[in-house]
């Protein structure tokens, strides 16, 4: 079969499910691990929700006693990677995501010296302090580090406070994390709940951007250079000079997204699936946040929908982020859901019409919520009454019946 090398001849449903087929997210994947879903698709960030569970779900049928073993045993971890946003990582990567993260606490010491009088002296003699007070074991919350280190952390006052820098001890645990010395671990052991303590670690700590960009444009490829700057975190010229060396190409001359020069073969012979896959993930799930271009994944009439309990004139497409959790086919975003605890149910707004794929994959993910997690927080913050407005208009929509208003 020849393929046409226009830039026009690649359509944007073939480029979605394709991004899909590199999620595994066009058919399941079981027997895999939670570290060889993150390797093949990609770090999921963690904001104390629900969504690497979810994701991991929908990928390889991973329930969470599954993935909290993972991350006990150390297969997988959180921490501090890309932009120094924390993210679910295999072990594989644990070196380079400190390595890329490297920046931001050493961002956050600098504006805390030129604002607050924080000293590095000061901050580096608490890290040796915290370190020892992590040598028996653990792990330690923050208080109890706190009140075994004494008086080498110090309170910095209302002009802390209004920086979110009560003491000087964020500093040093997030020096310590980015440099391997301690990792931060879930008190009970799940990743949907923000309660950690810390534990003394010894890990290596290397790579660089251009090892970044190799693994970014496989997990996103085709992908631009501004998803890539945007991803890393990195400068424009660092952005460009990784990309460069690490050589991926444009799916066609001329086409500014690029991708790694042993898919392209692959890739120009990919045929988008006749048949729909629906997954319900969430709303900052890699298929949206690795290149966070969301009109990419919309159908433009889907675009114009109003926001489910936004503010009047807000559409779903005008949102640099979904204000809800996804549903999915073949990388077009068909559908929104929340989860409704009260009732125990996934409330949905289809775009689309109704077919039973669709409504089993809703039963699956709604008893793997309800059996297994219990709720579906967005992140940490969100709760079941936060959540009910944006509930209470999806069930309206729901309730009117496709067409989806």
């Amino acid at each position: 079969m020849e393929h046409d090398p226009r830039p026009e001849a690649v359509g944007v449903e073939k480029l979605r499910a394709w991004w899909s087929h590199r999620q595994w997210l066009d058919r399941p994947h079981p027997g895999a691990s939670a570290a060889e879903v993150l390797a093949a698709t990609g770090w999921a960030r963690s904001v104390g929700g629900a969504a690497p569970y979810l994701g991991l779900f929908a990928r390889a049928g991973l329930g969470r006693a599954a993935v909290d073993a993972a991350v006990a045993e150390l297969s997988v971890h959180e921490l501090p990677s890309a932009r120094g946003c924390t993210y679910l990582l295999p072990a594989a990567d644990f070196a380079l995501g400190l390595a890329v993260g490297a920046a931001a606490p050493e961002g956050e010491l600098a504006a805390a010296a030129k604002h607050l009088g924080v000293g590095r002296d000061e901050v580096e003699q608490l890290c040796l302090a915290v370190e020892r007070a992590l040598a028996d074991g653990g792990p330690l919350d923050p208080a109890t580090i706190r009140a075994a280190v004494g008086d080498a952390v110090r309170a910095l006052g209302e002009p802390g406070r209004k920086r979110g820098l009560a003491t000087t001890l964020p500093l040093a645990l997030g020096l310590l994390q980015s440099r391997g010395r301690i990792r931060r671990v879930p008190v009970n052991g799940r990743l949907d709940q923000q309660r950690y303590g810390y534990v003394g670690w010894d890990q290596p700590v290397a790579g660089d951007a251009v090892d970044l960009a190799r693994r970014y444009f496989s997990w996103a490829g085709p992908a631009t250079l501004g998803h890539f700057r945007w991803f890393s975190g990195f400068s424009a010229a660092t952005a460009r000079r990784a990309v460069a060396e690490a050589g991926p190409v444009p799916v066609a001359p001329g086409s500014d997204l690029l991708l790694p020069p042993e898919l392209a073969e692959e890739f120009a012979g990919f045929e988008r699936p006749a048949e729909p896959h629906y997954t319900l993930l969430a709303g900052i799930d890699g298929i949206h946040l690795l290149h966070r271009d969301l009109s990419r994944l919309l159908d433009p009439a889907d675009a114009a929908r109003p926001l489910p309990a936004g503010r009047a004139g807000r559409t779903f497409g005008g949102e640099t982020d979904p204000q809800t959790h996804l549903v999915l086919d073949r990388g077009r975003i068909v559908g929104l859901w929340e989860y409704d605890t009260e009732r125990a149910e996934i409330v949905h707004q289809s775009f689309v019409p109704p077919d039973d794929a669709l409504r089993a994959a809703v039963a699956r993910t709604e008893a793997f919520v309800r059996d297994e997690l219990g709720d579906a927080r967005g992140f940490s913050l969100d709760s079941p009454r936060s959540r009910a407005p944006k509930v209470a208009a999806l069930r309206e929509a729901a309730a009117r019946g496709w067409p989806a208003g």
